[in-house]
């Protein structure tokens, strides 16, 4: 793997593309890549900046004509679930999540697939391989977390771990001002279970429990519906030219 340096590092801007969310408009990306000792510091300044990351590459929209990618946080202390998210906790109190060092599985690339045929079949990650999965949940220098969701067991008390077949999977950076939720996919099967808002519910949680301000959602489009989810967890603060600004 070619490494860079990472005192300073050197940041790039890819060609136009079509945008994937908004019809008739195009995309560009500053970019750089998280590599070596400091990518950790790097990863929760740039983060913190309103860059996501993507393997070892952090990006940020850099359109030249739309300003529709904002980022958000969620506030987590101060984050207080609506009647229908209180509904959905308690539709999925018998699932527990686990968090394992970010290595892959056959096992979740399989409900990864399913969830991409299901949800995202004409999607950019459509034709992902399993090598391709491997490395975006490997192919990471900073503190990643595999999270695993399955039912509960009669000794999930003891272990702390769910039993059965996997329902959900989150891939999650660990900062040190929060939870990144860099991907999150589920069994489509379960469709009822509102399976994605429950593994953001379940973050807040996690972010409380460890003492964390916030739980980053990466870009909310505005325009583009299947992003319109993300604006429902407040109080949440959006990213502006002034700094991050509370949004209740």
């Amino acid at each position: 793997m070619t490494q860079h340096p990472t005192q300073s590092p050197q940041f790039f801007l890819t060609a136009p593309s079509p945008c994937p969310y908004l019809e008739g408009q195009f995309e560009r990306k500053v970019f750089t890549h998280l590599v070596g000792d400091k990518a950790p510091e790097l990863n929760d300044l740039l983060t913190q900046g309103g860059f996501r990351r993507s393997q070892n590459i952090a990006y940020r929209p850099a359109c030249e004509t739309c300003r529709a990618c904002v980022s958000v946080r969620i506030l987590a202390q101060e984050f207080g679930p609506t009647k229908n998210m209180k509904r959905i906790m308690k539709r999925n109190a018998d699932l527990i999540g686990t968090a394992h060092d970010a290595e892959p599985s056959t096992e979740q690339y399989a409900l990864f697939r399913s969830y991409l045929d299901a949800r995202h079949r004409r999607g950019g990650m459509s034709d992902m391989t399993v090598l391709d999965y491997a490395m975006m949940v490997e192919d990471t220098h900073v503190d990643t977390k595999v999270i695993e969701y399955r039912r509960r067991g009669p000794d999930s008390f003891i272990t702390g771990r769910g039993e059965g077949p996997l329902m959900a999977v989150a891939l999650t950076d660990q900062m040190a001002d929060g939870l990144s939720m860099v991907y999150s996919f589920y069994d489509p099967a379960f469709e009822d279970r509102s399976l994605g808002t429950f593994m953001i519910l379940d973050h807040i949680r996690r972010a409380v429990a460890a003492g964390l301000p916030h739980v980053y959602l990466g870009y909310w489009v505005n325009g583009a519906r299947k992003m319109a989810y993300k604006v429902r967890f407040k109080p949440q603060e959006h990213l502006g030219p002034n700094g991050w600004d509370r949004y209740d």
